[in-house]
């Protein structure tokens, strides 16, 4: 039902003016599928307050609830559809009512890590794009047959989301920054293991896959008291986003997989200066993919004690300061840092090295991230220790990877596996860090495992297969022109 459901309202947002691309759509049915889960969401907590005798009072209400606006209602529970708005009447409500009401809770709320706040953030960066009121109107009511009242439903709506995501990455433009594979970031985590009390951070967390699969990961690592529960709810898991639309996709994202209220800041991380952090801003586990190969103005660097306009690098800088003393991280970032030879890319590679133990980098291959054939590297580290040793793993899935045949769990098993002990391999091995030149510090894949093969065959015989091989394909094709 769900799928049908998403696939009708893509159709009708594909037919409506407004909307022209796979960020459109997600982006629209984002911000209704937020006000449909909002609604249920304080249903049920209406009804569970008045089973106890409590009061409860709605953080929307009016002529603002769904079931005013959206999907009013006869008696008896069927759909009143006399009294729903629909056409201009409908487009100029959500226009000029709904968003700004909406957009004010922002200024009411009392910090930023409300829903309140979260509301009003949301609705202020965003807008309707839907250009014909029943367009909006056919994808309200499709969207009002979603159901967020138990975790079977919400486990597959947020499946389908995350599809919409993933198509939204494939469809190129900047959507791909908020997309990286369900598959890596699940092996990531498994490596890095997070653990119930440990506090989760992503500050670029764009659709949020890092935090929503380390919430499943803690969520299913035990039977959970309610303390534990609560804990994974309201102080385990903080991101950071500069982007609207990816804040927006991320917030949502994390709903749908079960976290109530997203510690997600709608903020550019690296506008923030690293000497400010202190310890009870620190955590302990961070994931994540910062974007690579974006170029940081001149007073975004002077953040930053490394100056360099290469924006995954100020990231990198951000993590290592972020982390406790024992801290674990594991990112993605362009495998060329490991051998880049300018003075930050140098400068870097010997703090992390000097600061945190390396323990693992995973080379991935050029198709590991749909759409792009650049080369990337996870770094695995822990802060408070120098690095000793660095184990090197390389990814070779023995085929072509793409939109039809992409990364997948069992590409990636053997290395979570081999992780855990540092198993070494013709894929794996070992480098000690006194082997490293301390000018350089150039860690580049190198697998001393693999043997070069080398053609011994003469020039004649060399020249004496092409002739033969020429004249092969010289009888196929007369045998070709003949059947012709």
């Amino acid at each position: 039902m769900y799928e049908a459901a998403f696939k009708n309202i893509d159709d009708t947002l594909w037919k409506d003016a407004g909307c022209s691309s796979e960020l459109d759509y997600i982006e629209q049915t984002s911000w209704v599928l937020f006000l449909k889960y909002l609604d249920d969401f304080e249903s049920e907590k209406e009804q569970a307050a008045i089973l106890n005798g409590e009061k409860f009072t709605r953080i929307i209400d009016g002529e603002f609830r769904w079931n005013e606006w959206a999907a009013p209602k006869k008696v008896d529970g069927s759909a009143d559809y006399n009294a729903a708005l629909t056409g201009d009447d409908l487009r100029d409500f959500v226009n000029l009512k709904l968003f700004p009401y909406l957009s004010n809770f922002k200024l009411s709320a009392d910090n930023p890590r409300t829903i309140n706040y979260k509301i009003g953030e949301i609705f202020s960066e965003l807008r309707n794009k839907l250009q014909s009121g029943y367009a909006l109107r056919e994808v309200v009511n499709k969207v009002d047959e979603l159901k967020f009242l138990s975790n079977d439903d919400k486990h597959e709506l947020s499946s389908l989301y995350e599809d919409k995501i993933k198509n939204m990455g494939n469809a190129g433009r900047n959507g791909g920054e908020y997309y990286t594979p369900r598959p890596l970031i699940k092996s990531i985590v498994k490596v890095i293991n997070p653990q119930i009390g440990e506090t989760v951070y992503d500050g670029a967390v764009g659709s949020a896959g890092f935090l929503c699969e380390a919430y499943a990961h803690m969520r299913g690592s035990k039977e959970l008291s309610a303390a534990e529960y609560e804990t994974l709810q309201n102080s385990t898991f903080f991101g950071k986003e500069k982007k609207s639309l990816a804040y927006v996709i991320g917030t949502m994202n994390m709903i749908l997989h079960g976290i109530e209220a997203p510690n997600i800041l709608h903020t550019n991380t690296l506008a923030e200066n690293i000497t400010d952090i202190q310890q009870k801003d620190r955590v302990d586990v961070v994931v994540a993919n910062p974007p690579f190969g974006g170029k940081e103005r001149a007073e975004i660097q002077q953040n930053f004690p490394i100056k360099t306009s290469e924006t995954a690098y100020l990231f990198l800088q951000h993590f290592i300061k972020m982390l406790k003393v024992g801290g674990r991280c594991g990112v993605v970032i362009k495998n060329t840092f490991l051998s880049n030879t300018d003075n930050a890319s140098v400068a870097l590679r010997k703090q992390l090295l000097e600061e945190c133990n390396l323990f693992a980098v995973l080379d991935l291959p050029g198709g590991a991230f749909i759409g792009t054939g650049v080369k990337t590297v996870v770094l695995f580290f822990e802060k408070g220790k120098p690095t000793e040793k660095v184990w090197y793993y390389q990814l070779d899935v023995g085929r072509n990877m793409g939109k039809t045949n992409p990364l997948n769990e069992r590409d990636l098993a053997e290395f979570v596996d081999m992780a855990k002990t540092q198993e070494l391999s013709e894929k794996s091995w070992l480098i000690d860090i006194d082997s490293v030149n301390t000018k350089t510090y150039d860690l580049t894949v190198n697998n001393p495992n693999r043997v070069e093969e080398v053609d011994e065959r003469t020039p004649l015989e060399i020249i004496a297969e092409i002739e033969e091989l020429d004249a092969q394909a010289a009888e196929a094709l007369q045998a070709i022109k003949e059947l012709l």
